[in-house]
């Protein structure tokens, strides 16, 4: 049999967890049996908590362990915190802990929600136009409420539901294509069942009472559903936070900056990440860093928040950084404006058993709470990086960590990780580099003595 064809298998699902290892190791792996034991010496000791894990996805043969952090000292809005932080990125942890630290004894975080409002929206190709739509709204949106009613009543006892409705017509797309836009409020869930699940319903009221339009051409009777989905751009689902201080209040830096200076700097850096596309994708990408670590911590859905923040950071055509900073009248202001879909019950927050513990941890918030604690950490997480930017320099907060993740798999002792950080405190880091030294140092040649 060729090896293409080894590749390939039919019914590859119904096999138990411990026959698709086989399968894949045997196919897959030079060495099948050291591989074999590798992936199921990550499943849980505890049965129970891997049914759960593996209820998460399909086809699963192991898990994928990450960091569980934790930054202490968040002072948001006059409450402390100890924020869980899910990241794999070296000094991000540290990072944000620093930044909470340094704006703990400068007032704390401030944030405020601006929206909570989620969208939908039902595609469909149709040859009227909006006048008709419009002479039929008021009885059609009736009846797309009322034949809901059954899926909304739960959500509008908890104080959600149905928000509005917005009918378009885009000819850019195609002559025949409308669409609704439905906004909507979820309270404490993410929504997306909820959403979706009335998007359908609407799906149906809408053919349904456009077909039975009696006094209408046949042509205007004549509707195609094309999809109903949620959308992940949520612009009106927005939090502010922000810290500030009197400029002197920043007190030096590293390098003898002083605080008029590196608030100018840091304002410049603000400037260079609102208008240069190039700058500001990585400086996003470093609020994320944030962001995304407390999401995943939450059992919130990372990839969509992080979707939404990019497309709000386009919204006026060019991509743009989504934090600012002014200083104005002798104080030093720098806040974050973003957009967050996410909730504290219902999906993954409910069923997985760290991300219950993270929100313990953070006092059992509701959405509207998390919200706000998110959009710190990003915004934390922004400040810390482009303080050692103007600063440091990014590489000596990364360095660090990286000669540490080189001496765990270089498996050198504590003795010896003592000697290597001593001799690369002023030298550039590179594997290759630390391996010779720690080779150097277990050989005893002596070469720790020398400059």
């Amino acid at each position: 049999m060729s090896d293409d064809k080894k590749k390939t298998i039919s019914g590859f699902s119904k096999l138990s967890k411990t026959g698709k290892i086989k399968w894949i190791v045997e196919n897959f792996f030079k060495d099948p049996e050291t591989v074999m034991r590798e992936l199921m010496s990550y499943w849980h000791t505890s049965e129970e908590q891997q049914k759960v894990l593996d209820g998460f996805s399909e086809n699963t043969i192991s898990n994928f362990p990450m960091p569980y952090g934790v930054a202490p000292n968040f002072l948001i809005n006059d409450q402390t915190y100890v924020i869980p932080m899910v990241i794999e990125e070296s000094s991000v942890v540290a990072a944000a802990s620093s930044a909470a630290k340094f704006w703990m004894s400068r007032g704390g975080f401030k944030t405020r929600i601006i929206g909570t409002t989620k969208v939908g929206q039902v595609h469909f190709k149709w040859k009227g136009d909006l006048e008709r739509l419009e002479q039929i709204k008021e009885e059609l949106e009736s009846r797309l409420l009322e034949d809901a009613e059954d899926i909304t009543r739960n959500m509008k006892k908890r104080g959600g539901g149905i928000e509005s409705f917005e009918w378009l017509h885009m000819p850019e797309i195609d002559p025949d294509y409308f669409q609704l836009r439905a906004s909507f409020q979820t309270c404490d869930s993410m929504g997306a069942n909820f959403i979706n699940s009335c998007l359908e319903s609407f799906a149906k009221t809408l053919e349904k009472f456009v077909t039975q339009q009696s006094d209408w051409k046949e042509k205007y009777r004549d509707i195609v559903i094309i999809m109903c989905i949620l959308s992940n751009y949520t612009p009106t689902c927005l939090v502010e936070a922000s810290v500030e201080c009197p400029v002197e209040d920043l007190g030096t830096f590293a390098g003898d900056i002083d605080a008029q200076t590196f608030a100018d700097q840091f304002k410049m850096a603000l400037d260079i990440a609102y208008h240069d596309p190039y700058r500001a994708t990585t400086h996003n990408k470093g609020i994320y860093n944030g962001i995304d670590a407390v999401v995943l911590a939450t059992g919130n859905d990372f990839r969509a928040v992080e979707a939404c923040g990019h497309a709000y950071a386009s919204k006026d055509g060019q991509y743009r950084s989504l934090s600012f900073a002014e200083i104005k009248e002798g104080r030093f202001r720098f806040w974050i404006k973003v957009p967050l879909a996410v909730g504290t019950i219902g999906g993954l927050t409910a069923l997985h058993p760290i991300a219950k513990r993270s929100l313990e941890l953070l006092g059992d918030p509701d959405a509207r709470e998390l919200m706000q604690i998110i959009a710190a950490v990003g915004l934390a997480q922004n400040f810390a990086a482009v303080r050692s930017l103007i600063t440091t320099g990014i590489q000596k907060g990364h360095m660090k960590m990286h000669l540490q993740n080189i001496l765990i798999q270089l498996g050198a002792t504590e003795k010896e990780t003592k000697k290597v950080e001593r001799h690369f405190e002023e030298k550039v880091v590179s594997f290759s580099a630390v391996r010779e030294y720690l080779e150097a140092i277990r050989n005893e040649k002596g070469i720790f003595t020398k400059t």
